[in-house]
């Protein structure tokens, strides 16, 4: 094994550079990741133009993880080298009210590999005994490549956010965002039994064609989109408007296409800047909307999205549009931003 190792390591606002650190020790009671692949998240590309929660710099990010474990201190035996793993980023304190309460994804101590700890942006990662303990590690199925177990992570929110939401046969869904969460949604809705599935957006038209939608929509034209859904619904609207963009003028736009007593979800946080959003109180009370936030999933969200994609039933080849090497993930953000690209994973071991 080489002493050191690549990284991408965020210095500040536009600011990452390529390094050569030191290849991190096996902790006590925790052990030592191969990396393989990382996915590149939207969040990830905002937080490069903007700065990592807390205002943490020097930190390699990168949260949508697989690789092979290559060492493990001796008190591990869950795992053992050779294992295959895909990681999540959350990590819970287990002891406050929430983590009480099996709501892990809420915990008021939360912290992140790719802010709090060190990420998958390098060619090794170190696993401390807490993230063992209180994280998200689980092995990857044998018919699963590397590359779909990165995706994992953004299908774990996707799977857990529709399983609260109970979506199932009969339901009439529209999602707002046409990006990979957004594209995710619709696929997960129509696997769960959804009768019918619309997806308005903007940027990656081109890409959301190839799922199987029953309404592609331009949301270039919001009045367009307004009576085409009431069209495609008998003038009630839909079950569920799931708002899955970083953007508060879907949300509002969301309180007018959803029927009474239906559901409109805020999916995808904001920038800071824009965090305040004015909706329609008279909408939400005469018509006893229902209006939820959703965020991250459940202790078996990362083992229940492996296990949906091992199954068929979420495709991965679909998203993932572009693989790059890690000297190049400025630009597969720039990418991102650009709509050029769906979903680009990180592959450190490649060569420019």
């Amino acid at each position: 094994m080489t002493q050191t190792m690549l990284c991408a390591v965020f210095l500040d606002a536009d600011n990452i550079e390529i390094q050569q650190r030191p290849i991190p020790i096996c902790p006590e009671g925790g052990m030592l990741v191969k990396i393989h692949s990382c996915g590149i998240c939207g969040g990830d590309a905002r937080n490069y133009h903007t700065e990592l929660k807390g205002g943490v710099r020097n930190q390699i990010m990168g949260h949508e993880i697989a690789g092979e474990v290559v060492e493990v201190c001796k008190s591990v035996t869950r795992f053992q080298p050779g294992d295959r793993v895909a990681l999540a980023p959350d990590v819970s304190c287990g002891s406050c009210w929430y983590c009480k309460h099996g709501l892990v994804n809420l915990c008021q101590n939360h912290r992140m590999i790719g802010t709090d700890f060190p990420g998958g942006f390098a060619q090794y990662i170190s696993l401390p005994q807490v993230i063992l303990e209180h994280g998200f590690v689980e092995h990857i199925p044998a018919n699963i490549p590397y590359d779909y177990a990165a995706f994992a992570e953004t299908v774990s929110a996707v799977v857990a956010c529709q399983h609260r939401l109970s979506v199932s046969m009969g339901n009439r869904i529209l999602i707002i965002g046409d990006g990979p969460v957004g594209c995710l949604h619709a696929e997960v809705a129509r696997a769960r039994g959804a009768s019918k599935v619309m997806l308005a957006g903007m940027d990656k038209l081109s890409f959301a064609e190839q799922f199987s939608l029953d309404r592609l929509l331009d949301n270039h034209d919001p009045q367009s989109v307004y009576h085409i859904v009431m069209t495609e619904t008998d003038g009630i609207g839909v079950d569920v408007a799931i708002c899955a963009i970083p953007s508060v003028r879907p949300q509002q736009q969301a309180l007018e296409l959803v029927r009474k007593r239906g559901t409109v979800v805020i999916y995808g946080g904001v920038p800071k800047n824009s965090e305040m959003v004015s909706l329609n109180s008279n909408l939400i009370h005469y018509n006893e909307i229902n209006v939820t936030g959703s965020f991250s999933y459940p202790i078996t969200g990362l083992y229940d999205a492996l296990a949906a994609i091992a199954a068929g039933q979420i495709h991965p080849e679909k998203f993932i549009t572009h693989r790059i090497c890690l000297s190049e993930l400025v630009q597969g953000m720039r990418m991102i931003d650009r709509g050029e690209a769906l979903k680009v994973i990180i592959n450190p071991w490649l060569e420019a």
